[in-house]
């Protein structure tokens, strides 16, 4: 489907500098631009890109200055990022959406299964099951007994919800998810450990998307619950009883142990790693590879290393660190010095 920069630029608020007729039909990186596609620049480092690329619409921030001519047509708009971004969503959204139930998949006779679904081939829907509206479980994907999955959600291949979970509108969870496994709960013995029965669910609300290979697990009592807005990437591990609050986002390889709760709006970088029983505040940035142990300050606290520590005492810490072998080699030195004092005073 192709439409000129006018009709762009009046669905994302935007302003035309250039051909209002430019038609586009595709979309590319700027500085892979070619002839019919709209590209975007919100970063400055790429700047150098708009004076050569081929796109015929590009979507630039409201303040940019330009150096000299361009050859594509500019939609000027608050925040060219944001702007991309919504028009991406309206392209996903024109994609055809599958329905029906295809004739290989498996559904028990005692599920529910609302208007314009889609089950693919092999997916298996347990006992008692309900399926929102709109709602599309992919080929190998199992829900099991007594699942409840909400209006317009997309489950992906391979897709895994343990029994008496729930999930809210508009989930999106990618292939090879978890959900619902039981929490790593043992008793130690004389002889072993005991397994403890996880008998909670887990519980995700609405317009949460989550990541490839993902585990979240039920919890061993009450439930695990992803809070509306969430967005977790790939590979991450939430733990039982663990709790993440609103619109949070965390990068791959996060890892939870048992009963932390995350606040609303934090940001969590890749392979930061929680201890069980802690509180995160609201709006706390965790930086990559950062080991969190303890309850955190809150008010848009942002901690790097591990242990967990203000970026100023562990860039201190770290300069310190580097130091060590010269002070090491300067303390052998003075050693030596103290040495041949005693010696000489004998």
């Amino acid at each position: 489907m192709e439409f000129t920069a006018k009709q762009i630029a009046e669905l994302i608020g935007g302003r035309v500098e250039g051909n209002e007729q430019a038609a586009v039909s595709s979309f590319a990186k700027i500085e892979e631009g070619k002839e019919g596609a709209i590209s975007f620049l919100s970063n400055p480092k790429y700047t150098h890109y708009l004076y050569d690329t081929k796109s015929s619409v590009v979507l630039v921030n409201n303040d940019l200055k330009l150096e000299h001519d361009v050859a594509p047509t500019l939609i000027r708009v608050a925040n060219a990022y944001e702007a991309v971004a919504r028009l991406l969503q309206v392209y996903e959204s024109m994609k055809p959406h599958k329905t029906g139930i295809d004739a290989l998949a498996s559904v028990a006779s005692t599920a529910q299964v609302g208007k314009d679904v889609y089950i693919g081939a092999f997916a298996v829907i347990g006992e008692g099951a309900v399926i929102g509206d709109g709602t599309q479980v992919y080929p190998h994907t199992v829900i099991g007994d007594g699942v409840v999955i909400g209006t317009g959600c997309l489950l992906y291949p391979n897709v895994t919800v343990y029994q008496g979970c729930q999930i809210g509108n508009h989930v999106t969870i990618h292939a090879g998810s978890v959900i619902g496994a039981d929490g790593f709960g043992f008793a130690p013995n004389q002889e072993g450990y005991d397994k403890i029965p996880q008998i909670g669910i887990v519980v995700i609300e609405d317009d949460v998307e989550i990541g490839a290979n993902t585990c979240i697990d039920r919890s061993t009592m009450g439930e695990t619950r992803i809070h509306r807005g969430v967005k977790l990437d790939n590979l991450i591990q939430v733990a039982h009883n663990c709790e993440i609050g609103e619109n949070t986002v965390m990068s791959a390889q996060v890892g939870m142990a048992g009963s932390t709760k995350i606040g609303a709006w934090c940001m969590v970088g890749g392979q930061a790693g929680f201890a069980g029983h802690i509180h995160v505040a609201d709006k706390t940035n965790v930086g990559a590879q950062c080991g969190v142990i303890s309850n955190t300050k809150g008010n848009g606290e942002t901690l790097i290393g591990s242990p967990a520590m203000d970026p100023r005492e562990y860039f201190k810490a770290v300069a310190y660190w580097k130091r060590m072998g010269d002070l090491t080699q300067e303390v052998y030195k003075l050693k030596k010095q103290v040495e041949e004092m005693k010696r000489s005073d004998k």
